[in-house]
This record gives structure tokens, C-alpha cells and sequence, in this order.
């Protein structure tokens, strides 16, 4: 997996999610293992609304693990 197209792929189009996945870059980019840049591969590759619906309005995505990561690393940055 190539961490630069994993890194250009996370901008979105909708400005909230833009600014949660820039701060997270930011903040664990370099900290990640392995098997977490799997997991965020696949929220990337998430469609914005459901991406929006999960972070903003707790609407389940169906995939724990995925759901997890967004709840560690994603949700981090609304409190």
C-alpha cells in the first residue's frame, strides 16, 4: 500500500470530514502500524454521507472494526 495515494485519497469532499482526516494526518500519520493503514484504508474508502452520518449522527456503518478506528482516531478531534 502506498501511503502518499492513501494520503492524497483522503481528502473529501464534504469540508467537516476534510478537516477531521487533515487533523488526523497530521496528528498520527507517522504513528500508524501496519494494520491500521488497512483499517483506514477502508474508511477512505467509505462514500462521504455514510462517513458523515457515523461521525455526526451515530449512524451504524455495519463494520466494527472500521467503526473503532474512526471512534479512536477520527472522533477524536469533536470534543
Amino acid at each position: 500500500m502506498d501511503r502518499q495515494k492513501l494520503k492524497w485519497r483522503s481528502r473529501r469532499g464534504l469540508r467537516e470530514l476534510d478537516l477531521l482526516f487533515r487533523n488526523f494526518i497530521q496528528k498520527y500519520w507517522d504513528q500508524l502500524t501496519q494494520e491500521e493503514f488497512e483499517i483506514y484504508a477502508q474508511v477512505v474508502d467509505l462514500e462521504d454521507q455514510p462517513l458523515f452520518d457515523y461521525i455526526f449522527k451515530n449512524v451504524r456503518l455495519g463494520n466494527d472494526e472500521v467503526e473503532a478506528f474512526i471512534d479512536q482516531y477520527i472522533k477524536s478531534y469533536l470534543n
